[in-house]
């Protein structure tokens, strides 16, 4: 089993509704399931409506946790665990990653117009390296996603 990748995106154009939507259809594509974990009730009732309407012909099959079906591709969670199997896991809002046994990718999505969040989000990359684990930084550029490190 190869080790998780952490991916950190350093949102600065865009914000989280209009990037997190892209992600998971690419995870899809790849045939991966995904997890999202946030910090916030509000947060992932949130996404849980948001899911199903950012775009008029489309919507992410996705469950909410507690009382959703955690056997759907993505899910939406506070909780630490895997509960979908999932390959690929969001972090929003700080949420914390916990154990990424199982997991191929872990992305943190950091909103970089907020000082608490971008913050945060040195500290998760500071703990990723400080664990030996290789962690690749992505910028929003002018053209897209730009690979910082």
């Amino acid at each position: 089993m190869t080790a998780c990748e952490v991916w950190f995106y350093h949102l600065e154009r865009q914000g989280l509704d209009q990037v997190l939507p892209t992600l998971l259809e690419r995870t899809l594509q790849k045939g991966w399931r995904a997890l999202v974990r946030a910090n916030s009730p509000e947060r992932v009732e949130h996404l849980d409506g948001w899911l199903w309407s950012y775009r008029d012909d489309s919507f992410l099959p996705h469950a909410a946790d507690p009382g959703g079906d955690l056997a759907d591709p993505v899910v939406l969670t506070l909780q630490a665990g895997n509960p979908n199997q999932a390959e690929a896991l969001f972090l929003v809002d700080g949420a914390e990653a916990g154990d990424l046994s199982g997991f191929q990718r872990c992305s943190v999505l950091f909103d970089g117009r907020d000082d608490v969040a971008l913050q945060a989000a040195r500290a998760q990359w500071r703990r990723f390296r400080e664990a030996g684990v290789t962690a690749t930084y992505w910028r929003q550029g002018e053209k897209g996603w730009e690979k910082v490190s």
